[in-house]
């Protein structure tokens, strides 16, 4: 059970990732493509299903944030992601700030990925 979460979660955070990516682009391009249902639909269920793998691995391996620091960081810095991420692509008054929300965001989902694999809050100790 706990691989098959684990691979689950892996998959819809590199879709989430990507989708970011891609809508990031088309932000900075100011492409229509951002207004498509798909692009509004889609992120939706991917992190809802990211989220829930990842409700199901931190009971499977019975570690849960505000315990262990490392997922307490992890979910910190998902909520500065998720912030981010909407300054980006939606609520940023500018494209200045939008681009500059986006690449905050890509810095903090690095951060999030090396807690992740580091099990360890602080990358520069």
């Amino acid at each position: 059970m706990y691989m098959a979460l684990k691979h689950l979660h892996l998959t819809m955070v590199t879709l989430s990732i990507c989708l970011f990516m891609l809508r990031g682009y088309w932000m900075m391009l100011g492409s229509r493509l951002l207004n498509q249902r798909w692009v509004r639909i889609i992120p939706h269920l991917i992190d809802t299903l990211l989220l829930l793998s990842a409700v199901g691995l931190v009971l499977t391996i019975q570690q849960y944030p505000f315990v262990n620091g490392w997922l307490t960081a992890k979910l910190l810095a998902l909520v500065a992601y998720i912030a981010l991420g909407m300054i980006a692509l939606k609520r940023g008054r500018s494209k200045g700030t939008r681009t500059l929300a986006f690449f905050a965001a890509l810095a903090t989902f690095g951060y999030i990925a090396w807690v992740a694999v580091s099990h360890d809050p602080t990358p520069w100790s």
